[in-house]
């Protein structure tokens, strides 16, 4: 399964660890430090000129990768059947 996270960028459920909301984890001062150096190391990517709203942090190959989303983390959750899967617990 694939989960759309905006602009032309497609990803494999299987390679996604966490979907985060930027707001309100970037309130945190070990939140901000992580994206500084995540931004820093080339870790990160932006797949649009929009503000994110999200983003996602993947392991693809043994490499860890973050992708900055303008789609908002709760309808990324939505479209990936992740609460879906939750409530049939």
């Amino acid at each position: 399964m694939f989960l759309h996270i905006g602009g032309d960028v497609v990803l494999p459920l299987k390679n996604i660890i966490a979907i985060m909301d930027i707001e309100t984890t970037t309130i945190s001062k070990d939140s901000k430090d992580f994206l500084k150096i995540a931004e820093e190391e080339g870790f990160i990517e932006s797949i649009s000129q929009d503000l994110p709203k999200s983003f996602i942090i993947t392991e693809i190959d043994k490499k860890s990768k973050i992708y900055l989303s303008p789609i908002s983390s709760v309808t990324l959750q939505k479209r990936s059947g992740f609460i879906n899967d939750i409530s049939n617990i």
